[in-house]
């Protein structure tokens, strides 16, 4: 046997360049999986942080908001770098409550890996599959690490078979648990076919390396196999070797590995159990091993935004600046914005191009970030997550480039809010306060709209969930010391057409001393459930000259935003402009918009118009014994039953409910279920309400 202590050697050779010593990561989770606590142990255990810092006790370090330590939830995704054995590690700690989904989204745009956390009693839950999805739509490899190994209930091949069942991936177990529940002693390494078991004194610093005791040799041997059998399956080089009958050395392995796992076929599985000290090592060198450093990524693709063009840009200091702003975040009243270099590098001081905005920006400062701690550096190159303040115009998703090379990156999409709340100022000082601030919270959050109602004279807000607007109006008093009055929260409906139609806007009228004329013919056509709308043209340059066209395109657009029954917008629906005239001299930009929007709004109305709700997918995990009440509480909530899937001692309820009916659905829950049972939900379609 012997002891592992900090900087063992991997069976990666050293690295050549910096670059290559990168690794950008993620760990992403459900709710309640262990993400913060994992992060946590790998900032101690790398010697970031000199204390281990607990969720339950509200000290998490990257948990750094009071309203994530009051919670106990992570709510903005917080950024640190640490160090392993010679490799830089940035790693991002993201949310795992689907209302701040949108932190999910933007990191796993910047990074080149993820860290998957599943709970080995809740198994794949519903905001895992998420967090899976979203990490697979930027082409995200990934390692999944199997937490709290020692709670009742635990089952790591149970969570391997529904991984394997749920994700479009091969789960790859490169560990096995010795032991389970109370009788979990550590991890089975099936490539060095060690135990690793873990020394409590050392708060799981230290931990030692033995042979196998005989208990569990005959499964080490099969799950090896297994391992070896599926890696031939998916690698020539050791098919060929496998099939010979040939020894496939450690290195080998992890070779194939690294190699499946960034090219997406498979996933590296660890286990473990965070909040007991046990695991978390193996995780880092996994990061470094199966992971991609920024060279093993593909280059980022752009749009020159002059010639037009797809442009690339590969991960190297010596090509021209392309970073990405991914987040915008208020420190202290000053504007600190997080940025990815692609390529180039950046000093503190320079002029930076922001090609979406068109402008120049200048780098006051640059930062290494520690969740909100901060750090002065003088430069960073390609590979790297910084913050900089002193970027004034620049946005979520916007690109800083050099201007004589510009290039255009992919943005970032955000999603639709589907929940609203009215809130106003409580004295007219807290007004100016309230405009400034909800400037400030919109800047740094995509997913929260602020508009003012001229009718009722209040603001409304409107973001991804209940929790998501409490926490808005909890910063509002805290941080910018603005007070309000909130009212209840309100669903945000929309409204749509259910047969095709023809109509025409005529608009002829004298305004001013100048004639307005304009004339527009249109067809509407209902477009499947979550299509978006189109616009098409089909006008003929000589019934109305092209000068006109842009204006009637504005004008339905602008009628689209506010439909016919109560003003919501209007949504999957099929515009095409076929028609209409014009009149030499008379003819106008304003009569055209006004036509388009009259047509469109006339046609609306003869189209049978339909007000939709926001219909939410829930999962609710619940005691097998509470599963009638809370199947009844759901019907009795107009929900529609999707599947129900018992799992041992709890069951899994998955419904279709009307957000409208969701409102305070948490505590009844709880009542129903002597606070047992816990539940997620995510928005799923529009549908009539």
């Amino acid at each position: 046997m012997f002891l592992h202590k900090r900087g063992t050697v991997d069976f990666l050779m050293a690295a050549k360049s910096k670059i290559s010593r990168i690794r950008n990561i993620g760990i992403v989770a459900h709710i309640d999986a262990g993400k913060t606590t994992v992060t946590e142990r790998v900032l101690y255990y790398t010697g970031k942080s000199y204390k281990m810092g607990e969720v339950h006790d509200g000290e998490a370090v990257m948990d750094w908001m009071p309203q994530e330590q009051e919670r106990g939830i992570t709510i903005t995704s917080a950024v640190t770098t640490c160090a392993w054995k010679n490799y830089e590690i940035h790693v991002i700690d993201t949310p795992g409550h689907v209302d701040f989904t949108i932190e999910v989204e933007r990191s796993l745009r910047v990074l080149d890996g993820a860290v998957v956390v599943f709970c080995a009693v809740g198994g794949v839950e519903p905001q895992s599959e998420t967090v899976w999805r979203q990490a697979d739509k930027y082409g995200v490899p990934k390692i999944a690490f199997i937490n709290k190994m020692d709670r009742v209930g635990a089952d790591f091949f149970g969570v391997v078979e529904l991984m394997r069942e749920r994700f479009n991936s091969i789960p790859l177990p490169v560990q096995i648990p010795a032991g389970s529940e109370d009788n979990f002693r550590g991890a089975i390494d099936l490539i060095q076919q060690k135990i690793l078991t873990w020394d409590d004194g050392s708060q799981g610093m230290d931990y030692t390396v033995e042979e196998v005791p005989e208990e569990f040799a005959e499964q080490l041997k099969v799950q090896r196999e297994k391992l070896i059998e599926t890696l031939a399956d998916l690698d020539d080089a050791l098919a060929e070797k496998y099939l010979g009958g040939e020894e496939i050395t450690e290195a080998e392995i992890v070779a194939a590995l690294r190699k499946v796992t960034i090219s997406l076929k498979a996933v590296p599985v660890l286990c473990g159990a965070a909040l007991r000290n046990k695991g978390i090592q193996p995780v880092l060198d996994a990061v470094i091993n199966y992971l991609p450093s920024p060279d093993d990524i593909p280059p980022v693709k752009g749009i020159n935004p002059v010639t037009k063009a797809e442009e690339v840009r590969h991960s190297s200091d010596k090509e021209p600046l392309a970073a990405l702003a991914f987040k915008i975040m208020m420190d202290e009243g000053r504007k600190l914005t997080y940025l990815r270099i692609y390529s180039g590098q950046i000093t503190a001081g320079d002029e930076v191009y922001n090609v979406v905005k068109k402008r120049k920006e200048k780098v006051a400062r640059l930062l290494r970030m520690h969740a909100n701690k901060r750090e002065r550096i003088d430069k960073a190159s390609a590979g790297e997550l910084v913050a900089v303040l002193g970027l004034k115009d620049t946005t979520t998703g916007d690109t800083l480039c050099d201007e004589k090379h510009p290039i255009m990156l992919e943005q970032i999409e955000f999603y639709e809010p589907v929940i609203s709340q009215a809130i106003e100022a409580k004295t007219p000082a807290d007004q100016e306060k309230l405009t400034l601030s909800l400037d400030k919270l919109v800047e740094e959050d995509p997913t929260l709209r602020v508009k003012y109602d001229d009718e009722t004279a209040q603001t409304i807000i409107s973001g991804m969930g209940e929790l998501h607007l409490e926490i808005i109006v909890d910063r509002l008093k805290r941080e910018f010391n603005a007070h309000v009055n909130v009212g209840k929260p309100r669903v945000v409906y929309r409204e749509t057409i259910q047969k095709y139609v023809e109509s025409e806007g005529l608009f002829e009228k004298e305004l001013g001393e100048k004639k307005h004329f304009g004339h527009v013919r249109l067809s509407l056509t209902p477009l499947k459930r979550g299509s978006g709308n189109t616009i098409v043209n089909e006008l003929d340059e000589a019934i109305i000259p092209v000068d006109y066209h842009g204006a009637i395109i504005e004008g339905v657009q602008e009628a689209l935003m506010s439909g016919i029954l109560s003003s919501y917008p209007v949504i999957d629906v099929g515009v095409k402009i076929i028609g209409g005239s014009y009149k030499e001299g008379d003819a106008s930009l304003q009569g055209y918009k006004i036509a388009a929007a009259t047509a469109l709004r006339d046609g609306c109305s003869g189209a049978d118009p339909v007000i939709l709700e926001p219909i939410m997918l829930v999962d609710i995990i619940t005691p097998s014994e509470f599963m009638g009440d809370v199947i009844g509480d759901i019907n009795a909530r107009r929900g529609e039953i999707q599947a129900v899937n018992p799992k041992n001692m709890v069951s899994e309820v998955k419904a279709k409910v009307p957000l409208k009916a969701m409102f305070g659905y948490s505590t009844d829950l709880r009542s129903a279920t002597q606070g047992r049972a816990v539940f997620s939900m995510i928005f799923a379609e529009y549908d009539k309400a």
